[in-house]
């Protein structure tokens, strides 16, 4: 029974996006490892910026230094 754990931080992720991401998980669990889909679980946990750090910084500052995730 596969359990996959996304954490993503809270920045308007949408429904959409989320059940994309659950659909091609399970998608990729079951064809790479040969598992059963109703048997695999995909939980999305989102983070707050403040709760969140990279490189000894909270992502909420380094958000407002115009530093983001998004492809260029």
């Amino acid at each position: 029974m596969p359990y996959i754990k996304i954490e993503l931080t809270r920045e308007g992720v949408t429904r959409e996006q989320k059940q994309t991401l659950i659909k091609g998980v399970t998608d990729l669990v079951t064809n790479t490892l040969n598992k059963d889909p109703h048997l695999t679980h995909v939980v999305i946990q989102e983070v707050d910026l403040d709760d969140w750090g990279y490189a000894g910084e909270q992502v909420s500052v380094l958000r407002e230094k115009g530093i983001t995730a998004d492809k260029k």
